[in-house]
């Protein structure tokens, strides 16, 4: 089962007079990664290396180590402790003593690892996008509903004739959901799949 994040967290070491410090967070798009990327990367730094994952997709920056001895190792942390939805930056200060490529990956890698390591991380749930109307009246039950089977919601509008939700469940779930918001409104209440913006 992936995991993310559940907030930014950060590492630091020196290894061999080079000091490192190691960024991460969770991120839920390609922007938020280059948003990170952007506000962190320190420029008076000698490198700043980095690699994110968003379910398929994945990049990853040497920032001048030689190639393949930061990104693709910092990556690898994130693959190993199978996080999913994370950027991880590694910002090094050189300090004199050549690490060699061996040296460099684990410093890198090393890095991403123990920075991931000792993180607060949560589990993601595939979940399916929904819509739906209730009453006033409906809406404490309906919610509760949702609760007990892990469901989100993602907005709600109040409306003059009631609540319309839009909300995000496992796909294993929304059968049950469906029954019991049926009995709870005599059938008024029918999920529909919402699309994700």
């Amino acid at each position: 089962m992936p995991f993310t994040l559940v907030g930014p967290c950060e590492y630091r070491e020196e290894i061999r007079k080079s000091r490192f410090i190691t960024l991460a967070a969770p991120i839920s798009s390609a922007a938020d990664a280059q948003a990170f990327l952007e506000q962190n990367s320190d420029l008076n730094a000698t490198h700043n290396c980095w690699a994110w994952k968003l379910t398929d997709q994945y990049r990853s920056s040497d920032d001048g180590e030689p190639g393949g001895t930061a990104g693709r190792p910092i990556l690898a942390a994130i693959e190993a402790q199978e996080f999913d939805q994370v950027v991880v930056l590694v910002i090094r200060w050189y300090g004199g003593i050549q690490l060699g490529t061996g040296g460099l990956a684990r410093a890198y890698g090393g890095g991403a690892n123990k920075c991931l390591q000792q993180a607060d991380r949560v589990a993601l749930v595939n979940r399916v996008p929904l819509s739906f109307d209730c009453s006033f009246s409906e809406l404490a039950l309906v919610k509760l509903r949702l609760a007990e089977l892990n469901g989100l919601v993602a907005h709600e509008s109040f409306t003059a004739n009631g609540v319309e939700l839009q909300i995000s469940l496992g796909p294993e779930h929304v059968a049950l959901l469906q029954r019991q918001l049926a009995d709870l409104s005599r059938g008024r209440i029918v999920l529909q799949r919402s699309s994700v913006d």
